[in-house]
């Protein structure tokens, strides 16, 4: 047996690099682990939704896609069935179904995003046009927007 020691990768929101897929759309995901850092066939991002914004329908052929809502407000939909989400909600898309996340609250939304396998998500993240992180973004990714003074 052959033991194989990987040394962890740590990031913080500063070092993620964002991204709209085509210039029109209305959601940013920020790249947290692809498979050139993981070594692994998995994409991890955080997709950041503006006050209406939502992703344009798509589907995958082979990939499960979770998303773990970290904070907002919105509808989920996948093959016409659409539920609300808020944060601590998990939402799991299958492989094939029509799925679309959109923001319809007063904030943003932020949902943690996992593909798996990638399914060359992270390349077509990488291909849009850079985006960049704002001082709310950063807030809420290092979760320094729940500190409360005491």
């Amino acid at each position: 047996m052959t033991e194989q020691c990987m040394i962890p990768v740590a990031k913080s929101p500063r070092d993620y690099q964002a991204y709209r897929i085509s210039p029109g759309d209305t959601n940013r995901l920020a790249i947290v682990f692809d498979p050139n850092i993981a070594n692994a066939s998995l994409t991890v991002c955080v997709e950041i939704f503006n006050v209406g914004g939502k992703t344009p329908p798509n589907r995958h052929q082979l990939a499960v896609e979770m998303f773990f809502i970290l904070k907002g407000e919105g509808i989920a939909n996948c093959d016409g069935k659409a539920i609300k989400i808020r944060a601590g909600d998990s939402i799991l898309m299958p492989p094939t179904g029509m799925h679309v996340i959109e923001n319809t609250g007063k904030e943003r939304l932020y949902a943690l995003c996992i593909m798996v396998p990638n399914e060359d998500f992270a390349e077509l993240i990488r291909s849009g046009v850079p985006a960049e992180l704002d001082e709310e973004d950063l807030r809420v990714l290092s979760r320094s927007d729940m500190l409360v003074a005491r």
